[in-house]
C-alpha cells in the first residue's frame, strides 16, 4: 500500500446531489484498471483545509504517525484516473465529514488517498450482466459502463431520490438503463426488488454476472436472493454495501455487543478452510440474529 498527498485541482457540480472533485496527486497514482476500484480518502482533522494528518503505509495497512491526530477517513470509488489526475465524485447531503468537505471544496485543498483496490470481476464467457446502484454507487457504475464489451448485454438499475439527481451515463451498445426514484436515505430502497425482477427464477444463469452497490441492508437482501434462492455461485456476483442507514446508531449498537459476541463474529473469518462466501453466510446470519 502507498499513501498519496493530493491537492484539489477542479470542482464541478454534476447534479443537485453530486460534486466532482479532480485531484492532483504528488506522484504518479496507480490504477488497477478495474471500474469499481476504491480508495480510502483521508480528510483534514481541523479547520485548516490544507492540513491533513497523512498516515504512513504499514504493509497492507496504515498507521498514524506518533504525536499526530488521526485523520478522518471515508471510502470512495475512483471515477477516473488520468495522467496527473484522480477524479472522485462525492454524494452531498446534510451532515457527514465527506459531504461537508466536498460542499466547501476549492482548488488547493488537500486530501490523502491510499492506493486503490478493484472488486468487479466477472467470469470468463460473460454474456449478460446486471449493474445496480443507488447514488453512492453511480460513479463506479458509470465507469464500469465505459468498459462494457459490445458483446455483453447489460441491464442498468440506477436508484436516485428524484430527477434533480439524474446523471449522464456513458452510452454503450446493448445497454438498457432503468431509473428508480426511491431510497438514498429518503425512503426504502427498491434495489432488491429490482434485481429480483431483472434476474427472475425463470432466467438461465449461464454467462451472467450481477454487480450491485448501495445501502448495506438492501445489499444483504440482494445477496441472499442471488445466493440462496437463485443458487448463483459466488464468482457470478459482487454485492457491496457502500453505506449503512443510520450508520452511527448501527456502529454504536455493534460496539456495545458483549465481548464474547464480538470475538465470535471475528472468529468466523478465521476459518480459512472454508469458502469466503460460506463465511459471509455465517457472518450475515449472525448479524441478522443480533438485529443488525
Amino acid at each position: 500500500m502507498r499513501i498519496f498527498r493530493t491537492e484539489v485541482k477542479a470542482v464541478a457540480r454534476l447534479s443537485a446531489t453530486m460534486i466532482r472533485i479532480t485531484l492532483a496527486p504528488d506522484e504518479d497514482f496507480p490504477t488497477t484498471g478495474v471500474g469499481d476500484e476504491y480508495v480510502r480518502v483521508f480528510f483534514p482533522h481541523g479547520a485548516d483545509r490544507r492540513d491533513v494528518s497523512l498516515p504512513e503505509a504499514d504493509g497492507d495497512r496504515w498507521r498514524t504517525p506518533e504525536g499526530r491526530p488521526e485523520a478522518p477517513m471515508r471510502t470512495y470509488t475512483v471515477r477516473a484516473v488520468r495522467p496527473g489526475e484522480v477524479v472522485v465524485d462525492f454524494v452531498v447531503h446534510e451532515g457527514g465529514i465527506a459531504a461537508q468537505w466536498a460542499l466547501g471544496a476549492r482548488p488547493g485543498d488537500v486530501l490523502g488517498l491510499n492506493s486503490p483496490t478493484g472488486l468487479y470481476d466477472p467470469p470468463a464467457g460473460l454474456r449478460w450482466q446486471v449493474l445496480a446502484a443507488d447514488l453512492t454507487g453511480l460513479p463506479a457504475l458509470a465507469r464500469l459502463l465505459e468498459g462494457v464489451p459490445e458483446t455483453v448485454t447489460t441491464k442498468v438499475i440506477a436508484e436516485i431520490p428524484d430527477d434533480d439527481s439524474l446523471l449522464d451515463l456513458p452510452e454503450r451498445p446493448n445497454v438498457e438503463v432503468t431509473w428508480l426514484h426511491a431510497g438514498n436515505g429518503h425512503g426504502p430502497s427498491a434495489l432488491a426488488d429490482a434485481v429480483r425482477a431483472a434476474v427472475p427464477v425463470t432466467r438461465s444463469l449461464d454467462g451472467g454476472y450481477v454487480w450491485a452497490a448501495g445501502p448495506a441492508d438492501t445489499m444483504r437482501a440482494v445477496r441472499r436472493y442471488l445466493r440462496k434462492e437463485r443458487g448463483l455461485p459466488g464468482r457470478h456476483y459482487k454485492i457491496i454495501g457502500y453505506w449503512t442507514p443510520d450508520g452511527e446508531a448501527w456502529a454504536e449498537r455493534f460496539r456495545s455487543l458483549p465481548a464474547d459476541v464480538l470475538r465470535r463474529l471475528d472468529a468466523i473469518w478465521e476459518d480459512t478452510a472454508r469458502d469466503e462466501e460460506e463465511l459471509r453466510d455465517d457472518y450475515e446470519d449472525e448479524l441478522e440474529r443480533l438485529g443488525l
